[in-house]
């Protein structure tokens, strides 16, 4: 494979290490290979952070971009999560031969959860005592899911933890908030909980039979 690999992106691996080892075990550092979507990493560090290794496809934001001819400009600091629910700060920049095609892109995924864990410490600590405790929050939408994706994004928030770090006390208690403002009356709210909180739809049951019996 080594010798279809563009002499280009070649000069490029030696790139992906010095990067992951520069930014520590919680930056991933993936280049792809654009003559095989199916299997286009052909160099990655630190590829724990997503679950993936050389051979993995290309992302949903990298194909999007290709799809709809969007690579002309580099794609910085946009935020995502991974599979078990880390949170993302990502950097996909398209790399071109002497024809100014795109035959490629350098990736950087950094996990940053422990410094969400850590700056909610930090913030807990430094708090002070103000007359601001009472904040009525609305967020205005012109549809259900989004009404719905904001009340479990603004419980998310309250709880302060990336879902990668939560344990099951924790998610049973977001369950709890969400039932509590009438999430689970929208259709559709199971299924989104659970991927949101990377659990089954079985396990959301779970925790609010748990709750509603805790609650007789």
């Amino acid at each position: 494979m080594t010798n279809e690999i563009h002499p280009i992106l070649r000069s490029i691996m030696p790139i992906v290490e010095g990067i992951s080892k520069t930014f520590g075990k919680n930056c991933e550092v993936v280049l792809h290979d654009f003559n095989n979507f199916q299997s286009s990493i052909i160099a990655i560090e630190n590829g724990h952070v997503t679950g993936r290794s050389i051979g993995s496809p290309m992302t949903e934001v990298g194909l999007q971009a290709i799809r709809k001819g969007h690579t002309e400009d580099n794609i910085i600091n946009y935020t995502g999560k991974s599979t078990d629910g880390r949170a993302l700060k990502s950097s996909t920049m398209f790399i071109k031969d002497e024809n100014e095609n795109v035959i490629g892109c350098l990736c950087i995924n950094f996990d940053m959860s422990e410094l969400i864990v850590a700056q909610n410490a930090i913030q807990e600590i430094t708090q002070t005592e103000d007359k601001e405790d009472t904040k009525l929050r609305e967020n205005v939408s012109n549809s259900v899911n989004d009404v719905l994706s904001n009340i479990v994004a603004t419980t998310l928030e309250d709880i302060g933890k990336p879902v990668a770090y939560m344990n099951k006390d924790e998610k049973v208690t977001i369950v709890k908030k969400l039932d509590d403002q009438g999430a689970f009356l929208i259709k559709g709210a199971i299924d989104y909980v659970a991927k949101v909180l990377c659990v089954s739809r079985y396990t959301i049951y779970n925790y609010l039979d748990e709750i509603r019996v805790n609650t007789k």
